[in-house]
């Protein structure tokens, strides 16, 4: 069996996640490199983990984290759903099952916004773990004066934690903001979608979503 180390030490993979990150940087997004990742595959493995979900559903999961952004070498518009594709051929030379090979990319293809459904859960858990990686060392631009809203929101985030409560009923991303560099309202308007796209994911785990910015809960 395919295992997460495996996927981590392929070359090819390695290549397709770096290449998609530089394309990603040439249009102005926010760093998707090995740094965000490795942060998705490790989240969704926390999830599944806690939740008591088998190891080697969590493999899956980390699996998924990992390759999840390779379609933005394609391009960023659906870059879930080509991102999958790609998976698919890759994993499928590298001798996965189809079963475990339908699972991951089904995850994949349903991670993005706008098209993202949490059919499994490990379509659920890599939904969490992408949507709540909100950082300022994500942020390319270093100059303050030429952000635009998405930089503003990303670098205002000075702490980001996400976490399961002790009786795994609720998943809660907390952070906390400098409303200097953005205001709580401007975090709403970039990321509500997202946010409504991690109560359903939750939501499939049998869990809700709570949102909480600078100690005051928010969702």
């Amino acid at each position: 069996m395919l295992t997460y180390q495996d996927i981590k030490k392929n070359d090819a993979i390695k290549t397709y996640i770096k290449k998609a990150d530089e394309t990603l940087a040439a249009l102005g997004y926010t760093e998707h490199s090995f740094a965000h990742v490795g942060k998705v595959s490790e989240i969704a493995k926390y999830i599944l983990e806690t939740l008591n979900y088998p190891q080697r559903e969590i493999e899956l999961a980390q699996i998924a984290g990992y390759m999840h952004d390779i379609g933005n070498i394609v391009n960023r518009e659906e870059h879930a759903q080509s991102g999958a594709v790609m998976a698919f051929r890759i994993l499928d030379q590298l001798g996965a099952s189809p079963e475990e090979n339908a699972i991951i990319i089904s995850a994949i293809g349903n991670h993005d916004e706008g098209t993202a459904v949490p059919v499994n859960p490990i379509a659920a858990a890599l939904i969490l773990a992408d949507k709540t990686d909100v950082r300022r060392s994500r942020v390319r631009n270093r100059d303050l004066s030429t952000f635009d809203i998405h930089d503003r929101v990303n670098y205002a985030v000075e702490e980001s934690h996400v976490m399961i409560n002790n009786d795994n009923t609720i998943f809660q991303l907390s952070l906390t903001i400098d409303t200097s560099i953005s205001p709580v309202m401007d975090y709403f308007e970039i990321f509500l979608e997202r946010m409504i796209l991690c109560k359903k994911a939750a939501n499939r785990l049998d869990m809700s979503f709570e949102l909480v910015i600078n100690s005051q809960k928010v969702l």
